[in-house]
């Protein structure tokens, strides 16, 4: 059982949870996570060893949260349970460990954790409103260095426990519901492509940009101002929802944000990586 009450943590209750600057910042239950990652910016780790939340650990997004990139699955492939496993261990979680995940970019990154743990039946796992930055907006102590904390002895398992598709799956989801996606609008439209190999988007699929989900300073919008959004996009108590982005990363976000609005929502993991490297049809501008 999980020592907080919502998905979403504030940094003020994770300090008053912590005894944070003792030689333990955080007692035995609690593992706060670093996947402090961003497209393009393979210095993360640099970032976090710079300073990060006391006792908080580091994850590797590209080598822990995926398995190696290929044209047929992706830029990020979900892990193995066996890589994910090892993680765990590596992250210090047991069976009763609650887990608080958190990055620098409104929890872009972090959500993956989120998303993982629970497909592989972890459910005490969290994200922290507003990240390292809100941390730091607080004044808050910081550490730097890195913490390697005694392995973890949780097993996960077995894997699917959170809705996920296939590229086949994405292909018809339009016709039976609502395929969102988490791309920024110039990429949707086919303005705009700076990683994949071909512009565009799924057809059928409906532009929800995940920076939406966020206020100006990086938390997450008020659950009723999420669920107007996506209302107007749509979503309905018996609408069939699912969400991709460019390789699987940020549209766990976008599941994040729908869940905190009532909404489920399934992953398609491969997304846009994997689509525009198949012999799938992008669709340019936007929808009809």
């Amino acid at each position: 059982m999980s020592v907080f009450p919502s998905p979403l943590v504030r940094v003020e209750e994770l300090a008053r949870y912590a005894e944070v600057g003792g030689d333990e910042p955080f007692p035995g239950c609690l593992r706060v996570i670093d996947v402090r990652w961003q497209l393009g910016h393979p210095a993360n780790h640099g970032a976090y060893k710079a300073g990060h939340i006391p006792g908080a650990v580091w994850a590797d997004l590209d080598h822990q949260l995926a398995d190696p990139p290929s044209a047929a699955a992706g830029r990020h492939p979900l892990p193995s349970l066996e890589r994910l496993n090892a993680a765990a261990a590596a992250w210090g979680i047991h069976s009763d460990t609650t887990v608080v995940a958190l990055d620098g970019a409104g929890n872009m990154a972090s959500a993956r954790l989120w998303w993982l743990l629970g497909d592989a039946g972890f459910t005490a796992v969290h994200l922290l409103d507003g990240g390292w930055p809100a941390w730091l907006e607080a004044g808050l102590p910081v550490e730097t260095g890195e913490t390697v904390p005694p392995p973890g002895q949780v097993r996960l398992g077995p894997a699917g426990q959170q809705a996920s598709l296939g590229i086949d799956e994405a292909a018809a989801w339009p016709e039976r519901g609502l395929l969102f996606d988490a791309r920024g609008r110039e990429r949707y439209l086919g303005l705009s492509e700076p990683v994949d190999r071909r512009p565009g988007h799924i057809p059928g699929a409906v532009s929800a940009p995940t920076g939406d989900n966020l206020t100006a300073s990086g938390h997450f919008r008020p659950a009723d101002e999420i669920r107007r959004r996506f209302t107007a996009l749509g979503a309905g108590p018996e609408t069939s929802l699912a969400a991709y982005c460019g390789s699987g990363v940020t549209a766990c976000h976008e599941v994040f944000a729908l869940r905190l609005a009532g909404f489920d929502a399934a992953l398609y993991p491969g997304s846009w990586s994997q689509w525009s490297a198949a012999d799938r049809p992008a669709a340019r501008g936007a929808a009809a």
